[in-house]
């Protein structure tokens, strides 16, 4: 294995913080911490370093000062610097896999995966940039004959909203953290990004940091639009979101972390936006037709599906509406494939904890009954489950108690999930009028179905951002079409995704221009439009000259 040196500070985009003569040659000891390896429960060296609230601030005020520099490039110099970090991560990809598979005891294939997730998405990005029509260009021309009153010249376009703070997930330690979907959103939006390093896998995330900062040096663009912070707990968090320099805040993770960051944002004496993805229990519907003709194949897929990385998954399929006529191969095929699974490492120790609190809560709740489980609970063996996994198990009510118990549509982040029978496809319609905001729907159906799906369709689509037919959410392609957004809870705005293209939306903010000299006009806007992009001219789609 490779062994990659790290510093265990925080990083600018050019530099690290205690390069810079003004901060101490000695980090603060008492603000040390340490990876834990969730397979082994050993700590990882070496110590990193809680950024101080100087740092914090001298970042965010870099930031700052670069946001206008920033925002002054073109569209090929941000696409250009999007692609050196996808270049960069990809040469650093061996220590940064393996560095992550120690972290959080991932598989490495699935950590290989996620790289090249992450730099697609980056060179996906880049393509948008260089396509141009993102920029949502509209021209009204002057009209100075116009009665009663002539009309200016009018044109608009979406520009940076400013420096943005993300938080790295702890479930996706590379396409949802330093250099993941939201930092590359932002950076193709010309925001300068604070990155918030998850706790859990530090040196993750400052190998990744490296490779944003030399990409950033060798495109000369300034220090300030990359820095990352490193913070043990929460307080650094809760000053970046605060910071009166910060514009916009992303978030993947709790409901309870989401939401409280949504409370920070929302109480600044300037509130700024919190795009929050927090998770969601994604309802999963089988519909009476499908079941009956296939229910092996999709018991097998379920149980695939919810305990895919040990069920920590924000697609997770957490509940499934089953009829309650289902066949008993179903529950056959079920029953053998989780049966049969050991227990697997969760991202951290405290992760698994809480999982199994939830699970022992619904256990002595009473509200659900147990009726899957895997051999390594069935057993209680001893010694018990090792300390940091988790054992899949599967729940079962009557629509009924779901519909009166709102605790049950809650998420459990982990391997579990809950199966809710329903006895006809007029509660199955009542029940999906009754769900809160989630990330996904799925339908499972067969020809016969297709009545019921129809008139369940234009409800879901008030419930969540995706919706899918005969398969599982556990799989988010990045594309230029995939929403992965919901109503609240499951995110704090509906109205944007932290997937796909269309998230670089997110950062950025309509202006128009009135009457402005057009050689001092965004390239976009100039009336011989040089860089040849789809503009919305009066009306009408058009390329030419306006």
């Amino acid at each position: 294995m490779s062994t990659p040196t790290f510093h265990g500070l925080s990083i600018l985009g050019h530099s690290l913080f205690a390069e810079n003569p003004t901060e101490p040659a000695t980090p603060n000891t008492r603000d040390a911490f340490r990876a834990t390896n969730p397979a082994t429960g050993h700590p990882l060296e070496p110590a990193f370093y809680s950024a101080t609230p100087a740092q914090l601030d001298r970042a965010a005020t870099l930031a700052a000062e670069a946001a206008l520099p920033f925002a002054a490039t073109s569209c090929a110099q941000r696409a250009a610097l999007l692609r050196a970090i996808a270049d960069h991560l990809e040469a650093a990809k061996v220590p940064i896999v393996e560095r992550a598979h120690l972290e959080t005891a991932l598989p490495l294939p699935r950590l290989n995966g996620e790289m090249a997730r992450t730099t697609g998405q980056l060179r996906l990005f880049a393509e948008l940039l260089e396509e141009g029509s993102w920029v949502d260009a509209r021209i009204d021309s002057a009209q100075p004959d116009r009665a009663p009153l002539p009309r200016p010249d009018l044109r608009s376009m979406l520009r940076p909203i400013g420096p943005v703070a993300v938080f790295g997930a702890s479930n996706f330690p590379l396409a949802f953290s330093v250099a993941g979907g939201d930092t590359a959103a932002a950076l193709a939006a010309a925001c300068p990004v604070l990155v918030k390093a998850h706790p859990a896998h530090p040196g993750t995330s400052e190998l990744v940091a490296h490779a944003i900062r030399a990409a950033i040096t060798e495109s000369h663009l300034p220090a300030g639009i990359f820095a990352l912070l490193f913070d043990s707990g929460i307080d650094i968090g809760q000053a970046l979101v605060q910071h009166p320099d910060l514009r916009a805040v992303a978030f993947t993770g709790s409901a309870v972390a989401g939401q409280a960051l949504m409370r920070l944002a929302a109480n600044r004496p300037v509130p700024i936006p919190c795009y929050a993805e927090m998770g969601s229990v994604n309802p999963v519907f089988l519909l009476p037709a499908a079941i009956l003709q296939r229910p092996e194949a999709i018991a097998r897929s379920l149980a695939a599906s919810f305990t895919l990385g040990s069920g920590q998954f924000c697609t997770k399929p957490g509940l499934v509406f089953v009829p309650e006529d289902a066949p008993q191969a179903f529950l056959d095929t079920l029953d053998h494939a989780i049966a049969s699974l050991a227990a697997q490492p969760m991202l951290t120790h405290a992760i698994a904890r809480r999982f199994a609190e939830h699970i022992e809560q619904r256990l002595q709740s009473n509200l659900a009954d147990r009726i899957v489980e895997a051999k390594a609970v069935q057993a209680n063996a001893d010694p018990a489950i090792p300390t940091g996994t988790a054992a899949p198990i599967v729940f079962a009510v009557s629509l009924d108690r779901f519909l009166a118990t709102p605790a049950l549509e809650e998420e459990i982040f982990g391997p579990t999930t809950l199966l809710i029978r329903y006895r006809d496809p007029a509660q199955l319609i009542a029940a999906a009028r009754h769900l809160h905001g989630h990330l996904t729907a799925t339908l499972h159906t067969a020809s016969e179905d297709l009545p019921l799906a129809a008139t369940l369709l234009p409800i879901l689509e008030t419930r969540v951002g995706r919706v899918l037919f005969n398969g599982y959410p556990t799989g988010v392609e990045v594309a230029r079409s995939m929403v992965h957004g919901g109503p609240f809870p499951a995110t704090s705005d509906s109205r944007s995704t932290s997937v796909g293209t269309a998230a670089i939306l997110r950062f950025l903010r309509p202006v128009c221009y009135q009457d402005v000299p057009d050689s001092i006009l965004p390239p976009e806007l100039q009336k011989a439009n040089p860089l040849q992009i789809d503009r919305l001219v009066n009306g009408q789609r058009s390329r030419a000259t306006a």
